[in-house]
């Protein structure tokens, strides 16, 4: 696990396609560096199989060009936030010592969302203070690290983003990265149950969602981020 500018973590494989794929490919596309971190398997998902999306996630991050993506496998369902787990979020995040983090909505649909970003929120504080001993891969001890900044993304439902990013460029690329994960979206041959996410509206509430956060900056498409404290520029009249 290399060092990289951006650790992208979910609370299940193909969050960070669905959310915020688009501003990853924008940010790779002038050169920082992507991690992705998966908190579970999806392994409660309706359709598909926690084997079969883990091999989805990986073609993901391949295609993406993520420099490595990593599953922790903390419980589809149950994982809570308490310390073994967020033992678990700071190894990696001193493991790749990212300058910024982005995590889960704040609150959503599936519980896991909050619970994930609350996880995370926390154990990017915590990563930072060095009483917390914890060890690398290889066994050695780790530095302390601590991100500059969290960001939330928007998930399913309507909340209101502290800033967007414009990803009219990458939209296409974005819906490609969605549509790697086969097993969960819209296909009218497959004999697994419908949900929520598995009609072929789903897809079109992505793009519509897209357009809706881009509409008021003057973007074709957008995806919409929360964050914990008030982001800073130095010059008024570089902002859209």
């Amino acid at each position: 696990m290399e060092n990289v500018d951006i650790l992208a973590v979910g609370a299940h494989p193909d969050d960070v396609e669905l959310a915020c794929s688009g501003t990853l490919l924008k940010h790779l596309s002038m050169g920082y560096t992507v991690g992705l971190l998966d908190l579970t398997l999806g392994e409660l998902g309706t359709r598909g199989s926690a084997i079969l999306r883990t091999k989805e996630a990986l073609e993901s991050a391949q295609r993406m060009g993520a420099s490595f993506r990593t599953q922790l496998n903390l419980g589809d369902g149950f994982f809570e936030v308490e310390e073994s787990r967020l033992r678990a979020v700071i190894q990696v995040i001193r493991a790749c010592q990212p300058a910024i983090l982005f995590a889960n909505a704040p609150h959503d649909r599936h519980p896991d969302h909050g619970r994930s970003a609350e996880l995370v929120r926390r154990a990017a504080f915590l990563s930072g203070l060095r009483r917390i001993e914890t060890v690398g891969s290889d066994g050695s001890p780790q530095e302390a690290w601590r991100p500059k900044a969290v960001y939330h993304y928007i998930q399913d439902e309507r909340l209101e983003p502290d800033v967007v990013v414009d990803i009219s460029a990458f939209i296409k690329e974005k819906l490609a990265l969605i549509k790697t994960f086969r097993s969960q979206f819209y296909d009218p041959d497959s004999p697994e149950p419908d949900s929520p996410i598995s009609g072929k509206d789903f897809l079109d509430f992505i793009l519509a969602r897209a357009q809706d956060l881009g509409r008021p900056a003057g973007y074709a498409f957008a995806e919409g981020w929360i964050t914990n404290r008030y982001p800073g520029v130095q010059d008024l009249m570089q902002i859209d």
